[in-house]
């Protein structure tokens, strides 16, 4: 774990964050089994939108490093949000290998050259996006501090 850590330090665990965010945000509009891109389907709006959460748990995150502030209600309300969220980027992330999976069940029929490589690259974006997700949630802890609201409820913060 440790190891782990010394390679993705939070800086870069902020980077490759939003990296992969934005590629993925590109990609959700984008069709494997047809290799076009579709941006009349209200459904590939989902992940944008709700990639916005993401976006703002990093900006806090970031906000309460630099200040050296400790964590308050908001916050908190703000990462289970992202925990709803990091549900999602699992579901996309097993779609994304069952897509991968049905690449066999058509071999012989017409499919684009780039489904195999588009596709292994939108698993390993979705796989990384959950494991920068889940170190965001640990430097948090570390470098923020614990949800502790016993002796603090009567502060706001963000006023």
């Amino acid at each position: 774990m440790k190891s782990i850590l010394k390679l993705f330090t939070l800086k870069r665990t902020y980077i490759l964050s939003i990296f992969i965010l934005v590629l993925l945000i590109i990609f959700n509009f984008y069709g494997p089994y047809t290799s076009q891109f579709y941006f009349f389907k209200p459904a590939n709006y989902i992940f944008p939108i709700l990639s916005v959460g993401h976006f703002i748990f990093l900006y806090v995150l970031w906000f309460k490093i630099k200040e050296d502030e400790m964590t308050d209600p908001q916050m908190r309300n703000l990462e289970y949000v992202l925990y709803i969220i990091f549900l999602v980027y699992v579901y996309k992330a097993f779609e994304s290998i069952y897509i991968l999976s049905t690449y066999w069940d058509y071999e012989f029929h017409l499919l684009p050259g780039a489904f195999l490589p588009i596709g292994i690259l939108l698993m390993i974006c979705y796989l990384l996006l959950i494991g920068t997700t889940l170190l965001l949630f640990k430097y948090r802890k570390d470098r923020v501090g614990a949800y502790n609201f016993d002796d603090m409820n009567h502060i706001d913060s963000w006023e």
